[in-house]
């Protein structure tokens, strides 16, 4: 297994449980060129506060993060966003503006909340409205969606509200980014319903309808009671258990077939032999790995560009903001000028994020709009960042506590035609004997994606391992 993120942590427990399943006599060997596994879901304690250096929840429409963590006891540990600050913010004007009730994502529900809110002009809201009226697509290619956007609701509703809640999930460019690779389910709302926000007030009726359904219910996001650290931890200690080789410190530096076995090189010196390969590298450094092997598959893997993020927590004492965070967060529309991308509310949001008294914040930077920003030093990159919240939340004084955490090109974009591409490396890497692609360059970039990656690599080599078992 190739890269210690969750994917492949998650996938050698697949393979590994598969293995006993099936009575394949499988032993797994994950390689990590960090000190530590876990990728970018990192936690740390500071002043009483919970600090996450990484994703600080998931979906849990998604069922596979879910599973995971009901598969390593941790459903106990799940948490959901309060009740009470189940809402978001968008920054206009320099002042933050609630996000209409019943908007998802994209477009609304409702229009009664839309025709109050300030965000939009009034020709802008008329112009979302034209979505009731105006025809299907006739096309059926992939489009990026600020094409949908523009197209379904207008030139508004793509800058004030889609931009932004775009960039607060992909840290990408709309203009770039594939509909059909990022939110399919509005491919399908104009295919069956041909208004978007006809279909979503369907759904939101059928959502209510089975309200009373039974079963456990759980929060649109949810996060581990004592950060998402945990997942990691729990992963790393049933792979011990199912004897699993972790090695971190373990850069690859090449990989071949040899004889009809893998043969991979590392950096130390040295190779190690396998009969099947998983890689769950970031696709730039599977590129160069897989160059040699396939020309077209590096290249593809190659061309997925990345965007760089950082992440910023801040400490305050609740005196020190005028703003009374009653909500999740907020997001910033590229037209405000801003380095700053979004800003979560962590302490509102999650339960035990900061003791009494304190607040915990959480900024993003970075992603398509960037720019200079990232290349900054840190304590400027700070000020700078600090600096454009205190007129946003009416902060007074310095931070109690900091952690600022750099991710240089971990965020994949979907560019359009992404699945397209994504299918052919598919097939290409199915042409390697033994070779499976993993990760979140592919399918889905949130830790469920990454569990259904694992799942599904593993399922392939698994049955190529049965098919053909080892000398």
């Amino acid at each position: 297994m190739l890269g210690g993120g969750v994917t492949g942590l998650a996938a050698c427990l697949r393979l590994s449980q598969g293995a006993r399943e099936r009575g394949l006599p499988l032993e797994v060997t994950l390689l990590e060129a960090s000190p530590r596994v876990g990728g970018a879901i990192e936690t740390a304690r500071a002043g009483g506060c919970l600090l996450e250096k990484g994703p600080d929840c998931f979906l849990s429409i998604k069922p596979e993060g879910l599973a995971l963590c009901r598969e390593l006891g941790l459903e106990g540990r799940l948490t959901g966003t309060r009740p009470e600050c189940r809402r978001s913010f968008i920054l206009r004007g320099g002042r933050l503006h609630p996000v209409p009730q019943g908007f998802y994502l994209l477009a609304p529900s409702s229009l009664w909340p839309l025709a109050a809110t300030s965000i939009f002009s009034p020709l802008g809201k008329l112009r979302m409205g034209l979505d009731l009226v105006l025809p299907r697509r006739r096309g059926t290619g992939d489009e990026s969606l600020a094409s949908f956007v523009r197209r379904r609701l207008g030139r508004e509703a793509l800058e004030r509200m889609a931009q932004p809640m775009v960039a607060g999930i992909y840290a990408a460019d709309p203009e770039e980014l594939s509909l059909e690779a990022t939110m399919p389910q509005f491919i399908e709302m104009e295919r069956r319903h041909r208004s978007v926000i006809l279909a979503l007030r369907r759904r939101m009726a059928e959502a209510r309808g089975t309200a009373g359904a039974s079963g456990p219910r759980y929060a649109l996001f949810v996060a581990l009671d004592e950060g998402m650290g945990l997942l990691v931890e729990a992963l790393r200690e049933r792979l011990a258990r199912e004897g699993v080789s972790l090695r971190c410190g373990a850069r690859v530096s090449g990989l071949r077939r040899e004889g009809g076995r893998w043969r991979v090189g590392l950096e130390e010196g040295g190779e190690m032999e396998a009969d099947a390969v998983c890689s769950a590298l970031p696709a730039h450094a599977g590129s160069r790995l897989l160059a040699g092997l396939s020309p077209r598959l590096g290249a593809l893997l190659g061309q997925i560009p990345y965007g760089s993020v950082v992440t910023l927590n801040l400490v305050f004492r609740r005196e020190q903001l005028a703003h009374p965070l009653d909500g999740m967060g907020f997001v910033v529309p590229a037209s405000e000028g801003l380095s700053l991308m979004a800003c979560s509310f962590s302490s509102s949001k999650f339960p035990g994020r900061a003791p009494e008294g304190k607040v915990l914040l959480r900024a993003f930077a970075g992603g398509a709009r960037g720019g200079t920003a990232l290349g900054l030093p840190d304590a400027e990159l700070l000020r700078r960042l600090i600096g454009e919240l205190r007129p946003v939340l009416g902060l007074s004084g310095e931070p109690e506590g900091v952690l600022l955490q750099r991710y240089a090109r971990a965020m994949p974009h979907y560019t359009v035609g992404h699945l397209e591409r994504v299918g052919e490396m598919e097939r290409l890497a199915g042409e390697l004997p033994g070779l499976a692609l993993a990760g979140s360059a592919y399918r889905g970039v949130g830790i469920p994606d990454c569990a259904a990656s694992a799942q599904a690599a593993a399922g392939r080599l698994l049955g190529f391992l049965a098919s053909a078992p080892p000398a």
